[in-house]
């Protein structure tokens, strides 16, 4: 339109609108009304996302998706990841992992019940428990679907990986990993892939 020398008949009959100082001046003259003018419309402002940081233990663990839908989403955020070692390799006695037990006894990890990952949010929320900060990341970033029926089977999808998650732990307790990542797996992989 700008092109053509025309512009829209909306535009064309927008009245400006007086800016609050030549208002109180006028005011204080005594000319126009006595009560405030609205301050002008501004053009929408470019919002800086807040810089989300993740702590979790320097592992993929239940984290890794956390960090994978972070770094999809474009959003600013850091990995705050906590060392972890065995004194005794296998030995759970021997777990050293000081920043966490600094983070234990300082009470920061009190909202999660001492337990990783939490995700702050810039002004010092936290948010605990892997699968709500994956919700909140996905709702957040728009990742969770276009309609609530996408959300549901998005939801249903990750309640599926929670399955398998479960499947796995009991192989692994019966000491048969190789039968199932040879067997176990594959079928269902199978059968989520069916229904998607």
């Amino acid at each position: 339109l700008a092109i053509l020398g025309k512009a829209p008949s909306s535009i064309a009959r927008t009245k400006q609108r007086p800016s609050p100082k030549s208002v109180e001046r006028r005011s204080s003259l005594g000319v126009g009304s006595s009560r405030k003018a609205k301050p002008p419309r501004r053009a929408p402002q470019i919002i800086k996302m807040a810089k989300l940081q993740l702590v979790y233990f320097d592992l993929r663990g239940i984290a890794e998706k956390i960090r994978y839908m972070l770094a999809l989403s474009g959003a600013e955020w850091e990995d705050n990841r906590y060392s972890f070692a065995f004194g005794t390799p296998g030995d759970f006695s021997t777990i050293i992992r000081p920043e966490y037990d600094a983070a234990k006894a300082s009470g920061f990890l009190d909202v999660s019940l001492g337990k990783i990952p939490i995700l702050v949010l810039e002004d010092g929320t936290k948010i605990p428990q892997s699968k709500a900060i994956e919700r909140y990341v996905a709702k957040k970033f728009g990742l969770m679907g276009a309609t609530d029926a996408e959300a549901a089977f998005i939801d249903a999808l990750c309640e599926c990986e929670r399955d398998v998650k479960d499947a796995y732990q009991k192989s692994k307790a019966a000491k048969e990993l190789d039968k199932w990542f040879a067997e176990g797996l594959p079928e269902w992989l199978r059968q989520v892939e069916k229904g998607l």
